[in-house]
């Protein structure tokens, strides 16, 4: 397969319209030579750009611009600097000739040429003009590619890191939720079984809001990390937004302002709505540090139909935009390429964690969703969530207020294999009247559910050693005892009990570190249920 030669474009200025007739009769019969004639010769650069000239012809001796002038006119515009000139002339003068390459001739012919001599000039000049223009646009080509692999390798590199991060924060979030379970949970013992002095127990208050503390820390690493299994529910975002109104306006400066800006029939999403209200808030929180003289927050919702130049970084979907915008400091391009990098802060020591932005990006992009940061430095900083949108319409739901300390007299089988954890479960349970059978294993505990000894509640740990894991666990539990409830318990559950993030229906799981309040409120709800359905 051939690949066509490009086009020979001939532009002629001379102010006698004879030129053309001879200069024509060598070129007209040439399939891929166009001639162009002109006696404008103060329109040569306009000229030579509409005709796409590779050559032009133009005569020495003309009224106004001369051949000369013309040269000059074409080496002076960028778009004709190197655009092949020929100088026509009836004089063979050394002296014009020298001068004429000076200005910038590319050629010199006197008149009239020969034909085939005069096909043979414009043929070789136009070639080599032709040629200059591909390896002028390979060049660019070849530059703009670069750029490409450049960003393309920028963002791979920033993923590889983000995701390595993300790896490394999960894994220690696992072990440090675990830590926090054995320091919370047996000062939690000490506090109900009680007989400790007042001062004792501001003591035991204060470790527990450390314990509390750090289990925000934890949870953030995982929502930055996208190991957090979600429990997603079918939600109204723009009632989220209400909802905060007030929480948020007391966080702001009295000189700042809210603008609330919510479209009608807003579509439902589903998404985690404690999380997604733990990011708004500290979206919020950022947006009030960048306003310490005041300022205008905005909290914005819309829907997005697929297809809108809004979305053109975001997908091919409908969705659902929250928006936290304010006019604040802003950020330069350097802070803004790091702002989602867990500890980044350019808040002062003491005053941030640098954990809120990298919380929002885990928790959003582990919703499906995406997330846009938009700042400029003086301006203020603009922070929109895309989630996408449910066709079903999300229900109101009363919120349940937590029961106080629940006690029993069922059996709880433990199942758990870091020994401290256990020991101070097993105490805690027992301290609220259950029958408490231990195993330090699923293997363990398998042969328990195998023996036949009544159990009316599993509440195991998710990730153990062991030929045995807890989903082998909890068939086994389902196959020999029915009517008995799971509880799965865990500091980092990926890829076990969440797929894509997200738990499976029916599944029922306790994030570590737990209160007594919230582990003797989770069991009686799952126990009662069992009542329910005998």
């Amino acid at each position: 397969m051939t690949q066509e030669s490009p086009g020979i474009s001939v532009l002629l200025i001379d102010d006698e319209a004879i030129a053309l007739d001879l200069i024509a009769h060598g070129l007209e019969r040439e399939p891929d030579v166009t001639l162009r004639y002109d006696a404008r010769s103060e329109m040569a650069v306009a000229l030579a750009r509409e005709t796409g000239a590779t050559t032009v012809l133009v005569d020495l001796r003309m009224p106004g611009a001369d051949g000369f002038d013309v040269i000059r006119m074409l080496r002076g515009d960028p778009a004709t600097e190197h655009i092949p000139v020929v100088l026509l002339s009836s004089e063979d003068d050394p002296s014009i000739k020298v001068k004429a390459f000076a200005t910038g001739a590319n050629d010199y012919l006197v008149k009239w040429p020969d034909p085939r001599e005069l096909l043979a000039r414009v043929r070789y000049h136009s070639g080599a003009y032709i040629a200059r223009q591909q390896r002028d646009a390979a060049f660019v080509s070849l530059r703009l590619s670069q750029e490409e692999l450049a960003v393309s390798q920028s963002a791979l590199h920033q993923a590889q890191k983000m995701e390595a991060i993300g790896q490394l924060t999960g894994g220690v979030a696992h072990d440090f939720n675990n830590v926090l379970q054995i320091i919370g949970g047996n000062l939690q013992l000490i506090k109900l079984l009680g007989g400790v002095s007042d001062k004792a127990s501001s003591r035991i208050e204060v470790a527990l809001a450390g314990v509390e503390r750090g289990a925000k820390l934890s949870a953030h690493l995982l929502a930055f990390a996208r190991r957090q299994p979600l429990q997603a529910q079918l939600i109204n975002p723009g009632q989220v937004l209400r909802d905060m109104g007030d929480m948020i306006r007391r966080l702001l400066d009295p000189r700042a302002t809210i603008e609330t800006d919510i479209e009608d029939g807003l579509w439902s999403t589903m998404v985690d709505a404690n999380q997604l209200n733990n990011v708004l808030l500290n979206l919020a929180i950022n947006a009030r540090d960048a306003m310490a003289a005041g300022g205008t927050l905005t909290m914005r919702a819309r829907n997005m139909n697929a297809g809108s130049m809004q979305l053109s970084e975001v997908g091919n979907d409908d969705y659902v935009m929250l928006e936290i915008a304010d006019t604040g400091i802003g950020m330069d391009q350097a802070v803004l390429q790091r702002a989602f990098e867990p500890f980044f802060t350019t808040k002062p020591t003491g005053q941030g964690t640098g954990l809120g932005l990298s919380m929002a990006y885990g928790f959003v992009k582990q919703s499906g969703g995406e997330i846009i940061l938009k700042s400029e430095p003086g301006v203020g900083t603009s922070v929109k969530i895309f989630l996408l949108r449910n066709e079903q319409e999300a229900l109101a739901v009363e919120e349940t207020p937590m029961a106080p300390l629940s006690r029993g007299m069922e059996t709880i089988l433990v199942v758990e294999d870091e020994e401290e954890v256990r020991r101070s479960t097993v105490e805690l349970l027992s301290a609220l009247g259950y029958r408490v059978l231990q195993a330090a294993h699923a293997g363990a505990a398998l042969n328990l559910v195998r023996s036949g000894v009544p159990i009316d509640l599993v509440f195991t740990d998710v990730i153990m050693p062991g030929e045995i894991s807890s989903l082998q666990l909890s068939e086994a539990v389902r196959e020999h005892l029915p009517d008995t409830q799971i509880l799965f318990t865990s500091g980092y559950a990926e890829g076990v009990l969440a797929h894509e993030g997200r738990l499976d229906p029916g599944v029922n799981l306790l994030q570590k570190p737990y209160t007594p309040d919230v582990l003797s409120s989770r069991i009686r709800q799952l126990l009662q249920r069992r009542k329910g359905a005998a």
